[in-house]
């Protein structure tokens, strides 16, 4: 239950922070580019590097609930985009090619046409 709550935590502060951010970068935006979001998922998945490279390389002060807190929580928070992308890292760092292809192509395009699916099935609603 503890861990849930770690995680609760970082997610509400990470969730808020990707909305204000997003909605700041993209009120400057003259085109209707989604620069607010890639900001958000760009910027995400620097922050899910610095920390997984910190608890790589065993950074003393990332004990397991303050990574549970600011990777789990706060980045998946900000967004799942980082998470999916340091996932995609770690099977490259572990030299695991085809799973890193497969995982991310198939998570790419599995989500996309769930998004379809999803608009299609709210037509019957």
């Amino acid at each position: 239950m503890k861990e849930v709550l770690i995680v609760s935590i970082g997610s509400f502060f990470g969730g808020g922070l990707r909305y204000w951010i997003s909605k700041m970068v993209q009120s400057c935006s003259l085109i209707a580019f989604p620069f607010g979001t890639m900001t958000v998922n760009v910027l995400g998945c620097f922050i899910i590097g610095f920390l997984s490279g910190i608890s790589w390389n065993g950074g003393g002060w990332m004990n397991p609930s303050t990574k549970l807190l600011l990777t789990t929580g706060f980045c998946g928070g900000f967004t799942t985009f980082s998470t999916f992308m340091n996932e995609g890292s770690s099977l490259m760092k572990d030299e695991q090619y085809l799973y890193m292809m497969l995982y991310l192509f198939g998570s790419l395009i599995l989500g996309l046409i769930a998004v379809m699916a999803g608009h299609q099935l709210a037509k019957f609603f």
